[in-house]
């Protein structure tokens, strides 16, 4: 029953004339692209991201925006220094999350290093009359200063803080409350305040440390703040669950006339003849606040792979019948991964055991697995080579001496960030079938329009966020579960017992958009990165024709190249090779200049619609730097992602920056900088 296709719509996305140049990207700390809710952030030179890491005031200071499970937005800092203000100690900080069993898993985390820490619940409803969304739930997590590098290891890892938008969305509501001629900042009745001082003061008495829980405070229409206190016994073995309320408010409540408009579109789409088409005249770009249901039904189809106006889950384009019921959607990719790892978790219960991280992932995945559950077995390189070792470490796991406990589960990347090496998937399935575990692969950089995953994973995630969305202006994640895969049920089951749709409603109208044209963009995409890296190969110090001494490039990591047959196992017949790839140099020289002359944008993330290239490994390991290299990924390592340029334009400054490397390596030329 289709809502709103997939088809191409030529409109969605900008036309290469108007791709962002370096002379609109480039100034320090500016959001790229320039835009309120941009996800990332212009460091045009290399020592502007060694500065950034070692926190000097000469970048640190001119950051107007930062990538989102990093750098928090303003918009987020200002809500949650409001709600710190009235209920925080003078001796806490604040950190905001959409609902009470995200903000449950903070505080669970952080008391491992700290020892108290409270929550706050509050809801802000917005005066106007008859809005579509009356009401947003904020629960606010409140901790010591001091433990504040554990938090935000916390939002960083799990993508599971508010967005932007919802964090603007509120404001929005405080304002006009207060041009209404209310206070900005509401009071707290008598009642209410006598309450918030006894339970925001540190939890006392025996077993009170862990499961102390503070007021729900509601801010009402009026200014008010009221509620009831939830404290639970002492004796209590277990933290508070959320309530059906508490989930309902995970990604606010739209009003009763808001969902009977959305509900009368649904049956008027079931009729369209040309969904693509009605959404888009209607709508023009985005879809209005009440349509956000059928935006998030729309993503999940348009991820399931059903891609056309009648097909069914047996037409997906995935490789296996699955569904939109299927598809589960995130605020985030890595919150898409982290409730993956508590799925496997909570499915295999008490016979879980270590996991397995195959290949050297995105920084924050294997720390996922490192620090909830038992553990992992970490194999950085990733190659058919490591299979018979993988294979033993499936088999001593069950030894008395291992804890006798089966691997829990396997999670790689198809092809893998920074470099783009891909698993042999098959290979892995089968070891998965004969051991039991699950297999999750992250397919963001591969994404189903070139790669066929599914049919040798039980779980594919995805962060949304890149290439689906290439718009650099919305964060998303998504989870696939394989409905032809034994662990189907039980992994069903786990993720219905602990899934919310913390999903922002804009969020989901701004990926919808962005992700229409997808494919074709991809296809763009594909034969750009394609000819850039064969640009770069054919004057590398290896591979080039004619090798020179004057060869700067040491080698290009894209799949066309690296772990071939393994990417042409699972490659679409009309699938490319995407739209990422790494280069390294012959010396750190050469990596600086290149980095610098280079005149694309330049910041974190991947899959834009434009160019974007980073010193990746300077970014993603500074504090860990001899630990990367000895997995291959070295400190000079360059990451770029391309986008919809012109293609003679794109050779044009890979040849400039070319020029400025190998004149910088002619020269031996000092680097200044301390990586």
């Amino acid at each position: 029953m289709p809502l709103i296709l997939s088809k191409v719509l030529a409109s969605s996305s900008p036309s290469p004339a108007s791709m962002p140049t370096l002379s609109t990207l480039s100034p320090l700390g500016t959001p790229v692209p320039a835009v309120p809710h941009a996800i990332s952030v212009s460091f045009p030179t290399w020592q502007d991201n060694v500065d950034y890491e070692e926190a000097n005031p000469r970048v640190i200071d001119k950051m107007a925006t930062g990538y989102p499970r990093f750098f928090i937005h303003k918009s987020i800092q200002k809500l949650a220094a409001i709600i710190g203000a009235k209920f925080a100690n003078p001796t806490e900080s604040v950190l905001l999350f959409p609902s009470l069993r995200a903000a449950t898993s903070c505080r669970a985390f952080i008391l491992t290093h700290a020892p108290s820490v409270r929550l706050a619940q509050l809801t802000i409803c917005d005066p106007s009359p008859s809005p579509a969304l009356p009401c947003v739930e904020v629960h606010a997590v409140l901790f010591p200063k001091e433990n504040w590098a554990v938090a935000k290891s916390f939002w960083q890892h799990t993508g599971l803080g508010v967005s932007s938008r919802m964090a603007e969305r509120c404001l929005e509501m405080l304002e006009r409350e207060a041009a209404a001629g209310e206070s900005g900042t509401p009071a707290i009745s008598a009642q209410t305040d006598e309450a918030a001082r006894a339970l925001f003061a540190p939890a006392r008495g025996r077993g009170s440390r862990n499961r102390h829980y503070g007021n729900k405070i509601v801010m009402s229409r009026q200014g008010s703040l009221s509620g009831s206190i939830t404290s639970p016994s002492p004796t209590s073995s277990a933290l508070p669950t959320p309530s059906a309320t508490t989930t309902d408010f995970a990604a606010g409540i739209l009003s009763p006339s808001a969902l009977a408009q959305a509900g009368a579109e649904e049956d008027e789409e079931e009729n369209e003849e040309d969904q693509a088409l009605y959404v888009e005249e209607r709508y023009g770009r985005n879809l209005p606040l009440e349509s956000a249901p059928l935006a998030k039904r729309a993503l999940r189809r348009r991820i399931a792979g059903v891609l056309c106006d009648d097909c069914e889950a047996k037409d997906s384009e995935r490789g296996v019948p699955v569904s939109e019921d299927d598809v589960w959607l995130f605020p985030t990719g890595m919150s898409a991964i982290w409730y993956a790892h508590q799925a496997a978790l909570k499915a295999k219960g008490e016979e879980a055991g270590k996991s397995v991280c195959f290949g050297f992932p995105y920084t924050d995945t294997l720390k996922i697995l490192q620090k909830w559950g038992p553990g992992a077995h970490f194999f950085g390189h990733g190659l058919d080579s490591d299979l018979p070792t993988l294979a033993r470490v499936c088999e001593l796991a069950l030894a008395p001496e291992e804890g006798g406990r089966p691997i829990l589960a396997l999670f790689c990347e198809f092809p893998s960030n920074p470099l783009i090496r891909c698993p042999n998937l098959r290979a892995i399935r089968e070891l998965a079938d004969r051991h039991g575990f699950v297999v999750v692969v992250d397919e963001t950089i591969g994404n189903f329009a070139n790669v066929e995953i599914l049919p040798w994973a039980d779980i594919v995630v995805s962060s949304l966020t890149k290439v689906f969305s290439g718009e650099t202006n919305v964060m998303g994640g998504s989870l696939i579960l394989n409905p032809s895969s034994k662990h189907y049920v039980s992994l069903r089951s786990a993720l219905e017992g602990i899934y919310e749709d913390t999903y922002w409603f804009e969020d989901a109208i701004f990926m919808e958009r962005n992700s229409r044209d997808f494919q074709s963009r991809i296809e763009t995409i594909n034969r750009n990165a394609e000819a850039v890296c064969d640009f770069l190969r054919s004057r590398s110090a290896l591979h080039a024709s004619t090798p020179s001494p004057s060869h700067v490039v040491k080698e290009v990591y894209y799949p066309k190249w690296q772990t071939r047959e393994n990417y042409d196992a699972c490659r679409r017949p009309q699938g490319g090779f995407g739209g990422l790839f790494s280069v390294t140099f012959t010396s750190d020289a050469a990596a600086h200049a290149f980095y610098d002359a280079l005149p694309t944008a330049k910041g974190p993330s991947l899959g834009t619609n434009f160019t974007l290239s980073s010193p990746y490994t300077i970014l993603a390991h500074y504090g860990e730097l001899d630990w990367a290299a000895q997995w291959g990924v070295e400190k000079g390592l360059v990451r770029i992602s391309v986008g919809l340029e012109d293609r003679e334009t794109l050779l044009k400054w890979f040849g400039q920056a070319l020029s400025a490397a190998e004149k910088a390596g002619a020269e031996g030329g000092a680097v200044n900088g301390k990586a």
